[in-house]
């Protein structure tokens, strides 16, 4: 089993437009994976039908008995996070301020406060307009623990595809370097680095790079939008050649991109044989870079 997981330092590179566009020419022969938690695109142009949905649970929240609680000011006193609050009768707890650090609950003397799991967001388990099977998720609003759910997300996948006996998973990872990022890269067989010739695009490039160094994981990367700034592609493919990351391609801009996302269609579906056929080459070459040697 391979595990080819598509990402870029910041957003706006057309990441998911590209890995939506690799899931649709794996057809049945891949599992696709949306890491993306935070903000899930990837539905929208793979169509899933959501026929499995199920909450995911992680952390813990305060939770207030007012029929125990005496308003003696103690959990208001200790709480750092200024969730705990006066109301008309008892105190109240606002979700979203709590950190579950369970400081209130040990402290008070009628035991009135409970630590209680919390739902974080939904996992699903989905049959996408290729026939195939897509993992995606949503994470709730102000939700944390996101890594805990991308690690869920990428589990799932892993599970599906050994039960089917298929060979590569294809996950669209989060934008930037952080908790979630690191999740996506934890059992990697492959990263694609998607980029832009813009000073935010190689600085970005450059930053996540050094993530994936310190896993020692195989890399390329894709140029998108190359012909945009010649000058700052040549710079980035110096960069790559420097770094030996693999350059896979240059993708030229084109309005069809747009077209394709407006019309619900991945760019391999949509009629521009130009830019399908250079996202042919890209899969062929992951295909290649990934066979076992």
């Amino acid at each position: 089993m391979k595990e080819i997981l598509v990402i870029s330092g910041k957003g706006g590179t057309g990441k998911t437009s590209i890995t939506t566009s690799l899931c649709a020419l794996g057809g049945k022969d891949i599992i696709a994976a949306d890491c993306d938690v935070d903000a899930a695109d990837m539905h929208l142009l793979l169509k899933p039908d959501f026929k499995v949905s199920r909450d995911f649970y992680s952390g813990e929240l305060a939770v207030i008995d007012p029929g125990l609680c005496t308003s003696c000011d103690v959990c208001y006193e200790v709480c750092r996070f200024d969730s705990i609050t006066p109301g008309d009768d008892t105190y109240k707890i606002t979700d979203i301020d709590c950190e579950g650090c369970g400081y209130c609950s040990h402290v008070c003397p009628t035991e009135a406060i409970t630590m209680v799991e919390q739902v974080i967001g939904q996992l699903y388990i989905s049959t996408i307009k290729t026939g195939t099977t897509m993992v995606h998720a949503a994470l709730g609003i102000g939700a944390e623990n996101t890594g805990k759910l991308v690690t869920e997300v990428k589990n799932e996948a892993k599970r599906i595809a050994k039960e089917n006996n298929i060979e590569y998973i294809i996950v669209d990872g989060s934008p930037g370097i952080g908790c979630p990022v690191i999740s996506s890269l934890s059992g990697a067989d492959f990263v694609l680095l998607v980029t832009e010739p813009t000073v935010s695009g190689i600085h970005d490039l450059k930053r996540v790079h050094e993530l994936v160094k310190k896993f020692h994981i195989k890399s390329g990367c894709v140029i998108n939008k190359y012909d945009l700034n010649q000058t700052v592609a040549d710079e980035i493919k110096e960069f790559l050649k420097e770094e030996n990351i693999t350059h896979i391609a240059d993708i030229p801009y084109h309005k069809a991109f747009t077209e394709a996302m407006t019309a619900g269609l991945t760019i391999t579906e949509y009629d521009n044989k130009e830019l399908k056929n250079i996202l042919i080459d890209i899969h062929s070459q992951l295909i290649e870079l990934t066979k076992d040697k």
